[in-house]
This record gives C-alpha cells, sequence and structure tokens, in this order.
C-alpha cells in the first residue's frame, strides 16, 4: 500500500497532492505504509495501529474537517516519539501529533498521527519553592493542577476543556482561557521545553536568552548551530516587518510569534513555539510556571440588554484587576434546563440579555466582596441600564459559572434544532474595539442571513461563536468562505487576530495572508523550511496553507444516507445521520472525574470506549470510505460491546449524544437474521425467565445454588464471577393482592387523597418484592390507595438495551393495552425502578413517535420523590432512625445517607425531588459523585465484561461505600446498583422506599395480621 503527500485519504483524491504540503520546489515524497508500519513496530515498543478503526477514530478533532490517517502510532517514552518522527521522516511521511484532539480548528488531522496522549502523561517534577512543574506532553490539565493545588499552586491557563486538554496540546495552540485576563496564554506560563525535530535531533530550550546565550546558541555545531543561526538572522531582517504587522494584543494567537524571536525581547525560543501547531518541532517535555491559588474572590455577574452594552464596559472593568471576564447570553441561558434556570436565578443572575461573569480576588472574603461594589459601582455609572449581583457564595457561584460551562455546548445547535458550526468561533480584537467588532460582525451575519449564538473571553476581546453555515453542500461551503474572508477583513481592519484561542489549522491559516501580508507568509515559509526543511510536520498548517474549504468532513456521502430506523430521532429531524452528527468531537467523554459519562473510557483509557470515539465510528460507518459494511461492521459492534448504555452522555454531553440509544439500534440492525450472543437470550429476555422461575421459585433457586450453576451461566453468557439472582418466593404482585384482601377483610377505611398505580418491574416484582411493598406502605402512610394493574405489563427495558427492538415494541404494545383503562382515567404511575422510569420518559415516545398512549404514559409516570412532591406536597414522613435513645444528633451517621445514583436517573430525571424527601425525613443525602456502579443492567453480568465492570465500580462507587461510617445508610434505587454494591462490599443498600418505610407503622390491623396465613409461593 502505498500513500502521497499529507492527504493520501480523506477528502482529497488519493495519490494528489495539496498545494503547499511540501517546499517550494520539492517533489511529493512517495511511501509505503505497509514498510512504514513494518519498521515502526520494529523499532518501536509502543502502539503502531493501521487497523480500520483506528483510523476512523483518528480521522477528525473538533473540527469541520475530516483527514483519515494513513496510522496511528501511540509512543511509550519520549525517545520513542522522537525515534518515531525520525522514522516517519526516513519514509518520506507526513506527520502529526496529537493530544487530546480537541482542536477546533482542524490542527491535528492526517497523516501519520503520533498520540502522546496514552502513555507520555507523568508529571516529571513539581517544585513548589520555585513553582515550576516539568511534565510529558500527554499530562491533562486538571490532572496537573490536582497535584498543584496540594501545594496551593494551579497552571494559570485554563481552557474550557481543562479536564481532557494536554499539555502538549495546549502548546501546540498557544491555548488560553478565562483565566488569561489576570496570567495570560500559555506561551506566557512557559519557562522551557524540550522538543525533537523532525529528524530525532533533541533540543532543550530556554524561555529567555541574554544577548551572551544567544551568540553561543549560534555558534553551537551542527544542525542545532544554523537553526539557531537562521532563527536570529531572519529576525533581525523581518525587523520592520514585525513592527508593522505583528500587533502587541496578547490574544494574537494566529502564526508563528516571529517578535519574541527579537534579541531585545530575550530570543524567546520556547515560548515561541507555542502556537506553532506542531509544525515546527514536536514537544517531549515542558517546563511550566505555576501561579499561587486565589483562595478568596467574589463572583459579579452584570446584565445588560445587548452585547454591544457588554462590550462598552470592558474597560471599566481591567482596571481594577479581573482574574475572568466571562460573556454568555440569553440565546444560550433561554436553553438550558429549566431547574437550571432556576437555580440561576436563586443564586443571583440578573435581569439582562446578555450577562458578564467577572471573578474579582481579594486577600480576604471581605477584600474581595468590596472590590465587587466598586466595581459594580463603576459599571452602573458607566451603564445606566446595567443591573449586577455581587455573589460571595462559592456554591452560588459554581451554579452560575455552569451556565457559562453548560450553555456553550448548546450553541452547537440553534432553539429550533438547525446545526450550527465553528469555523468562524474565535476571532479576537483589543477589548476596546470589541464593541465596534460585535457591530460588525452582526451586520455581517444579517447581509448572509446567519445567525450565531456567542459567548466569550470579553476581557481579552475574543468571540466564540457556532454559526448556522450550510456545511453540508457546495454551494453552503462556498458561501462560508466569502463570509470568513469577509469576517477577516473586518478584524484585520481593527487590529485583531483571525485566531484568539484555538490556532489556525485548516481553519484560518488561508487567511494569515490577510492578517501579515506576503511578506510575512513568506517570512513563516522560511520559518518552516529552517526547522522542517523536508515539510513533513503537520503540511500545509500555517506556512504554505491548505485553502480552508478543502476536506471538509460533512461535505462526503453520509450526510445522504437515508436509513432506515426504528427509532424516530425527533431531536435530528428523524434522521440517523444527523443524530450522527451531534459529536462536534469536543472529548467531555474523555473526562476521568465527575458526572457519570463516560464509564468505559474511564476503565480502559481508550479511544474507542469513549462516547467520542464510538460516535466517530459510527460516522464513518455512514461515510462508508474506511468502514464500509454499515450496519454489519464489527468495528462499530466492537467498540459498541463496551458501552454500558449508562445514558451518562445524554445529560453530560454538552450536545446530548444519546449512545444507549444508538447502541440499540445498531445491535437492533447488525443481528438481524443473525445468531446473537447467549445473554441477548438469557439477560434479554429477563422477563420471561422471571415469570417462569415465579410459579416454582424455590425449585429455581435450588438449581441456581446447586453445581450446575456454573453450566447454566456458561449457556446463557453470564460471567462466572456473578452470583445468579435470586427469585423471591412470593411476588410483589401477589403481596400486594393480598395486602389489599386483607385490608378488605379488616374493614379498612378509603384512602383520601387519591389513586396511584404502582408499576411491578421485572426486578422489584420477582427479585425484590420488599422494595415494592415499602413503597406501597408509604404511598398509604402518604394518603393514597395502590392500584394493581389487571394484567402482566413490561417496560421492555431488557429487549431495548439488549437491541431487540422488534420484540421491545410488541411487549410494549401489549403494556399500553393493559394500561389504557388507566392511562384514561389520568391515574399517575409510579415507577421504582430508574431504568424502567427513564425509559417510559425517554426511549417510549421515540418508538412510538405517533402513538397518544405512549405519550400519555410518558406522562403519567412519576419517580416515588416526583410523585409525592407533585401530589402530597404537605406530607412529611416521619423522620427515620433509631428512636431508643431518642433523636440522635444531626450529622450523626444514622442521619446521613450515601445515595448511588442510578445512571439512568441522573440522565433524565435528576435527584432534586430524593434530596428534598430525605430532608424532609431528617436524612442528609450525599451523592457519589463518581459515575457509574459498573453493572448496568446486563452490561456487568455478561461474559467478557466483569473485569470492566468491577473496574468501573471501583473508579468512585465502591471506594465510597467502604469510606462510609457505619451506621450511614446506603441508599440506590436501581436493582443494578445494589447488586453491585453488595457484590464488592458485601454492605446491603436501601431502596429510597425502604428507608422511608423504615418507621412507618404497619397500616393492617394488628390483630387481623396476626390471623392471616403467612405469603406462600407465588
Amino acid at each position: 500500500m502505498q500513500a502521497t503527500g499529507s492527504t493520501s485519504t480523506g477528502s482529497t483524491p488519493a495519490g494528489s497532492t495539496p498545494s503547499g504540503s511540501t517546499p517550494s520546489g520539492a517533489a511529493p515524497a512517495e511511501y509505503d505504509v505497509d514498510r512504514l508500519v513494518a519498521d515502526l513496530r520494529r523499532q518501536l515498543s509502543g502502539e503502531v495501529r493501521a487497523d480500520t478503526a483506528s483510523r476512523a477514530m483518528y480521522a477528525v478533532d473538533a473540527s469541520n474537517y475530516r483527514v483519515v490517517p494513513e496510522l496511528v502510532v501511540r509512543p511509550r517514552t519520549a525517545a520513542e516519539l522522537a525515534e518515531a518522527a525520525a522514522i516517519c521522516r526516513s519514509h518520506g511521511a507526513p506527520i502529526v501529533v496529537r493530544g487530546a484532539g480537541t482542536s477546533m480548528a482542524g490542527n491535528a488531522v492526517g497523516g501519520v498521527v503520533l498520540d502522546g496522549s496514552r502513555h507520555l502523561n507523568r508529571i516529571l517534577d513539581l517544585d513548589p519553592v520555585t513553582k515550576t512543574a516539568i511534565v510529558e506532553p500527554g499530562v491533562v490539565l486538571s490532572h496537573l493542577n490536582r497535584a498543584a493545588g496540594a501545594h496551593g499552586l494551579l497552571f494559570g491557563v485554563d481552557p474550557s476543556s481543562a479536564t481532557r486538554a494536554t499539555l502538549g496540546g495546549m502548546i501546540g495552540n498557544n491555548a488560553c482561557g478565562a483565566l488569561s485576563v489576570a496570567y495570560g496564554t500559555t506561551a506566557d506560563n512557559v519557562e522551557g521545553l524540550s522538543v525533537a525535530l523532525a529528524d530525532g535531533t533533541l533540543m532543550d530550550l530556554a524561555a529567555t536568552y541574554t544577548p551572551e546565550q544567544q551568540l553561543a546558541l549560534r555558534a553551537a555545531p551542527g544542525r542545532v548551530g544554523a537553526l539557531h543561526e537562521g532563527l536570529q538572522g531572519l529576525a533581525e531582517a523581518q525587523r520592520l516587518l514585525i513592527e508593522r504587522r505583528f500587533s502587541p494584543m496578547r490574544r494574537r494567537i494566529s502564526g508563528y510569534a516571529l517578535d519574541r524571536l527579537l534579541p531585545e525581547n530575550g530570543y524567546q525560543l520556547a515560548r515561541f513555539l507555542c502556537g506553532s501547531e506542531g509544525t515546527l518541532a514536536l514537544t517531549t517535555a515542558a517546563t511550566l510556571r505555576l501561579v499561587d491559588r486565589v483562595d478568596h474572590k467574589v463572583l459579579l455577574v452584570l446584565g445588560f440588554p445587548d452585547s454591544f452594552s457588554a462590550a462598552e464596559v470592558v474597560p471599566v472593568v481591567l482596571p481594577f484587576g479581573p482574574l475572568t471576564m466571562e460573556s454568555i447570553n440569553s440565546s444560550l441561558v433561554d436553553r438550558l434546563p429549566e431547574q437550571v434556570r432556576a437555580e440561576a436565578t436563586r443564586a443571583g443572575l440578573p435581569v439582562g440579555k446578555t450577562w458578564l461573569l467577572i471573578d474579582l480576588p481579594g486577600d480576604t472574603p471581605a477584600a474581595a466582596e468590596a472590590l465587587g461594589r466598586r466595581v459594580e459601582e463603576a459599571v452602573r455609572d458607566a451603564c445606566a441600564g446595567a443591573t449586577a449581583t455581587v455573589v460571595p457564595d462559592p456554591a452560588a457561584q459554581d451554579v452560575l459559572w455552569r451556565c457559562r460551562r453548560d450553555g456553550t455546548g448548546l450553541a452547537t445547535r440553534r432553539a429550533d434544532g438547525a446545526e450550527a458550526w465553528g469555523g468562524w468561533e474565535d476571532a479576537a480584537v483589543p477589548p476596546q474595539r470589541l464593541g465596534a467588532y460585535l457591530l460588525g460582525l452582526d451586520e455581517l451575519l444579517g447581509r448572509y442571513q446567519l445567525s450565531g449564538a456567542s459567548y466569550g473571553h470579553f476581557g481579552e476581546g475574543c468571540m466564540h461563536m457556532r454559526i448556522d453555515f450550510d456545511l453540508l453542500t457546495e454551494a453552503g461551503a462556498s458561501q462560508y468562505r466569502r463570509f470568513v474572508e469577509e469576517a477577516t477583513e473586518l478584524v484585520v481592519s481593527l487590529g485583531g487576530s483571525v485566531s484568539g484561542e484555538h490556532g489556525d489549522g485548516r481553519a484560518r491559516s488561508e487567511l494569515l495572508s490577510r492578517m501579515y501580508g506576503a511578506e510575512g507568509m513568506a517570512a513563516f515559509a522560511s520559518v518552516k523550511d529552517l526547522w522542517d526543511p523536508d515539510g513533513r510536520l503537520n503540511p500545509g498548517i500555517i506556512a504554505r496553507p491548505l485553502p480552508l474549504d478543502r476536506s471538509l468532513r460533512h461535505l462526503g456521502p453520509a450526510k445522504d444516507r437515508e436509513l432506515l430506523t426504528v427509532f424516530s430521532y425527533p431531536h435530528d429531524v428523524g434522521r440517523f445521520a444527523q443524530a450522527q452528527r451531534r459529536c462536534v468531537g469536543v472529548g467531555k467523554c474523555l473526562q476521568t472525574s465527575g458526572g457519570v459519562m463516560c464509564p468505559s473510557y474511564r476503565a480502559t483509557r481508550e479511544e474507542s470506549a469513549s462516547t467520542r470515539g464510538r460516535a466517530h465510528l459510527l460516522w464513518e460507518m455512514l461515510e462508508g470510505e474506511v468502514i464500509t459494511d454499515r450496519w454489519k461492521s464489527r468495528e462499530v459492534r466492537d467498540a459498541l460491546d463496551l458501552c454500558l448504555s449508562c445514558k451518562g452522555c445524554l445529560s453530560d454531553c454538552p450536545v446530548n449524544v444519546d449512545m444507549a440509544t444508538y447502541k440499540a439500534e445498531f445491535q437492533h440492525h447488525y443481528y438481524r437474521r443473525r445468531l446473537r450472543p447467549r445473554s441477548h437470550y438469557s439477560m434479554g429476555w429477563l422477563p420471561l425467565w422471571a415469570a417462569l422461575a415465579s410459579r416454582a421459585p424455590r425449585l429455581a433457586n435450588a438449581v441456581a445454588q446447586s453445581p450446575a450453576a456454573g453450566l447454566l451461566k456458561r449457556l446463557g453468557g453470564v460471567a462466572a464471577e456473578r452470583e445468579l439472582p435470586t427469585f423471591a418466593t412470593t411476588t410483589l404482585v401477589r403481596r400486594l393482592r393480598r395486602r389489599s384482601e386483607r385490608r378488605a377483610a379488616g374493614g379498612a377505611a378509603r384512602f383520601a387523597a387519591g389513586r396511584v398505580v404502582l408499576w411491578p418491574d421485572t426486578f422489584t416484582n420477582h427479585l425484590t418484592p420488599e422494595v415494592g411493598v415499602a413503597a406501597a406502605r408509604v404511598l398509604e402512610a402518604a394518603g393514597f390507595e395502590v392500584i394493581l394493574l389487571g394484567g402482566r405489563v413490561c417496560c421492555g427495558l431488557t429487549w431495548v438495551s439488549t437491541g431487540q427492538l422488534g420484540t421491545a415494541k410488541r411487549v410494549l404494545r401489549h403494556t399500553l393495552k393493559v394500561l389504557a383503562p388507566v392511562l384514561e382515567e389520568g391515574l399517575p404511575v409510579v415507577v421504582l425502578e430508574p431504568s424502567c422510569a427513564a425509559l417510559f420518559r425517554h426511549e417510549l415516545t421515540d418508538l412510538f413517535p405517533e402513538d397518544r398512549a405512549a405519550a400519555r404514559l410518558r406522562d403519567a409516570v412519576r419517580t416515588l420523590a416526583e410523585f409525592l412532591a407533585e401530589f402530597a406536597p404537605d406530607w412529611q414522613p416521619p423522620a427515620t432512625g433509631p428512636r431508643k435513645q431518642g433523636a440522635p444528633e444531626e450529622g450523626a451517621p444514622d442521619r446521613q445517607a450515601l445515595v448511588q445514583q442510578h445512571c439512568h436517573q441522573y440522565a433524565v430525571m435528576g435527584f432534586e425531588p430524593d434530596r428534598r424527601l430525605l430532608g424532609s425525613a431528617g436524612i442528609s443525602a450525599r451523592l457519589i459523585d463518581q459515575g457509574c456502579c459498573g453493572l448496568a443492567g446486563n452490561f456487568g453480568f455478561e461474559d467478557g465484561h466483569y473485569e470492566v465492570s468491577m473496574a468501573v465500580a471501583e473508579d468512585g462507587v465502591l471506594p465510597a461505600v467502604r469510606a462510609a461510617a457505619e451506621g450511614t445508610r446506603v441508599v440506590a434505587d436501581g436493582f443494578s446498583c445494589r447488586t453491585q454494591i453488595e457484590h464488592g462490599t458485601g454492605r446491603r443498600a436501601l431502596h429510597l422506599a425502604e428507608l422511608l418505610a423504615e418507621t412507618l407503622p404497619e397500616t393492617l390491623p394488628e390483630a387481623l395480621s396476626e390471623t392471616l396465613p403467612e405469603d406462600g409461593p407465588g
């Protein structure tokens, strides 16, 4: 297999070479990929991947571009990174260095991808005295800050992608972030770099050099001395150009920072490389400056009628030394979930259409608040229409900053669901001219009949936008080109930069000639030739740029694939292809703490186990170039195999990728007319087997606990390490029916509050009926009559989760028929198993989009806490806990509950009603923050998944339970969660209903209950 140039795959036809991909006069080099792979594997211990799945996953980053790489290399050491580059150069192969793959300008696609994030992720040194850290390029920023935070320090650059952004990638793009007002860009905080050139030459570079040191560098022997000689000579020769074209604006991220090479500026070679996007050298280690963490700060939130008014007060605020000055507008805030907006209002979000969030520091809390009041007064004097709130409470600050963080994800879609894109999301102008830029941009958008949601770093004059370009047609791509060319002229006229944070990449490199002129582009080409004379490092970026409308990712055939699907995808105009465009690659699923998404990635750290990796594979399945067998793709099947269907991405992903639904859809088609995994017939059909077992539960349990259990597990595809479930001797339905008969026999009074249906899900009905009995007692105590359904029902969850959608729909149709009378009556339906409730609230109407009964059931379903909050808001459960010695003190273990929130509840329903209900019972709830339990329905039971399942559980849930004080109640509403907790810790977790029912009196007359027979098998 041969490849030519840097784009032998992707939108450029194979065998062609993009203009500018090699130095002037150099012929495009051809290389044999198979020989290159063989050489790399022979000489490196790291991974060399030329498989279809790896190439497909690395074909895109977080930008609008797609270029399929020939192979992916993941070196294990810095020396191997340099050696890999030298081997690629010897074969004539283009090299692209990649960190987290979150670049938004097409900075890291194509060629041979060298991925340092997997193995080159060590913090080599952290010195709290000198306030420096030495890191490998794959270290994630949040991991560095966690280590530095132990010493009261942090790295002062904080892009929104901090939980997955690697330091190497930040250096490559000269990343910034909200704190740049106070601490500057990445370049401003780099003290030294160790780098490898394309030929493997190693160099150590300082941030600055004295004149004497500069002379000594020029005298160094060989390649190193020649490079310094050339760079210093070029800087002197281009002094006039630099003075004319290179503004002192800090957010001038575009192009090579030639001004840093001037001798009077200290020949800042390490800082010069920041922002060079891997086109000149490869970072193998970096020495970074750390800053003291600000312990006392206040958040000043300013509201304005429009963004122009907000921009006008920026010069008023800057002299007060803010840490941040971030903007967000109502077009994003209005689309946040209602609960988030309500919390923001309570936290102090003032009236307005555009808001500035400004962090202000102080030596003490009082000093910070006083500064906030002074800034508020100055702003009111400058802008009569401004509103303001000073927020000293850290918890309230977090709520308001969440509006900024979560709102940015919404920018990828307009309020009406239309898609919006980057491409002009990153320009910056001097802060004093921000208002003029916004006015000019608004006029330009109007002329092109485009719209965009904006947010940004107002304190640095940098605006982020997602604009509803048409990037799906050639005509739309042509309009996109015209728009960004005119927008560039606007920015340049104001002394700005086409990139203020994300770098140039494929999106903006071509525009640099409008900023720097022909002389500037010639100087960039000379710089490129000095560092990389063969033009192999990320060719086509910055120097000799590629056209900005080449290799646009959505111009391929995928967008036109009209696939017949079972789910209706109502939020994506009914199209599976549009649903797959949701993932824009920002990689929030790669974070390793907080939230739920993505548990399998946290356990394996493999891209293919992330939401993003799976989404990319599904898109490539539609594209049909690399993955060619569509619904029958083994690559997609294998990646989805480790998806827990936890739905964490539905809520945690900024663009609400719904991988659980995509997995079910794919499995439905993949296994059509095929033999399925054994677990699909055992656990996928659990409701049927449970119903059969309930006819002779003691016999079923005896077999499950006998020596035959091993054979049963093998036949059913169940992990050998798991215990088979124990069936209840009496089902919930029979227990409640007998309970009703006893009550009727005792002449019990009618319930005054109304009637409610208690849903008999498979897990509660057949495995843990005690949970359902507890719920019935709670509902009765609140004054409600519990209604039993007249026929066998099921939500179809196990069939949906295994992709048996035809069977799932048949089961649900029967369920809707049985429920018809209670739905017509308008009775609420309380569902105790969160996964069943979530299916009714989410997937049901996606499977039956036109069915009125499905919509009624969706609207009727409540969790226990939701029901009581809505229908019995004044009812207060008796305080739980021991009563022998009186009420325990507040804060004692028996007044606390450690709660494992089910992933589906987290994603679809939320926890706030549960928290309030527990609080009314005198219980303080502490949520386990670290994600999924790892069992996730059938996933953790399936053969081959046990190791990952337990790794997920050990990531947070099990350690938290083990660390809980002995008297602390562990609460988990999900059957899977309770099972995993008991399996991993030996500790029994309670359903919320069980906890609330602990102190409730038995409602049956005592004498009657003593005379009735015990429940028997049922």
